[in-house]
């Protein structure tokens, strides 16, 4: 493994970079957090990897922070944007994670540390995504990964993410159905459950509807992968009848789903 004084000295003053863009967004936004806790020497050294594959160009800013992670605007060399999310090293939230990993028979074998899981947590929702986007479904397109940083598509422009359902003025009729079929579509090909569905992980772009927050998704052999999907359903028709949009029953939605 590469010491830091190994990184080449372009790589070096951009991880510099990024670091000083963090800290100055982060206090514009009342996150005194130490800087630190995002670009530790793993977290630099997975982006030295990421850079040298050429996933990865440069950060521009960040665009959602949260406990878990941190998710950045980036570009690749050619220009296009990505979306780079870093999961924190030192959150603690993610021993909540451990029954959406356990009965997994993807990720048998995944050790109890905080490191561990952490970077079972990335994989997870690198190989989710993978799985989702070769099956069909309107996911953000997962780029590269590299311990506990996942490079994807960016939803968006100008590093301004697309709006979640939450945020849009008005959801249609339509974009229940393009959803359902987006679950359908998740289960019976990707052969996956979301797991943690909501108005909050689901974007409204150029007329499409896009999933996205993987990580708590789980394979249909899991087994609360029946529950996870209930509620997933429970939690679509909630938002919908809140807004007046005509929803079907749980039982039809779970036979059109798994396709019974």
């Amino acid at each position: 493994m590469w010491g830091e004084g190994d990184f080449p000295e372009e790589v070096r003053a951009r991880i510099l970079e990024y670091e000083k863009k963090s800290r100055y967004l982060r206090k514009r936004s009342e996150d005194y957090e130490v800087v630190e806790d995002v670009f530790d020497k793993s977290t630099k050294m997975a982006l030295y990897k990421l850079i040298n594959k050429g996933v990865l160009h440069i950060l521009l800013g960040v665009v959602k922070t949260g406990k878990e992670s941190r998710v950045y605007w980036g570009k690749k060399s050619d220009g296009t944007d990505v979306a780079v999310k870093i999961y924190l090293t030192v959150a603690s939230e993610f021993r909540r994670r451990l029954p959406y990993i356990i009965g997994d028979p993807r990720f048998v074998e995944t050790g109890r540390g905080m490191h561990d899981v952490i970077e079972v947590w990335a994989k997870k929702e690198y190989r989710n995504l993978t799985e989702a986007y070769e099956a069909g479904v309107k996911v953000p397109e997962p780029f590269g990964l590299n311990r506990n940083v996942l490079v994807m598509q960016f939803i968006g422009e100008n590093g301004k993410p697309a709006p979640t359902l939450r945020e849009v003025e008005e959801v249609t009729q339509k974009d229940y159905r393009m959803i359902i079929e987006q679950v359908r579509l998740l289960y019976q090909k990707a052969k996956l459950v979301h797991a943690d569905l909501s108005e909050y992980n689901i974007f409204k772009w150029k007329g499409e509807v896009i999933l996205f927050d993987f990580g708590s998704a789980v394979s249909i052999d899991h087994p609360n992968a029946d529950e996870f999907l209930l509620r997933d359903l429970e939690n679509l028709n909630r938002f919908f009848d809140k807004n007046g949009v005509k929803t079907l029953r749980i039982q039809t939605l779970l036979k059109k789903v798994k396709g019974e």
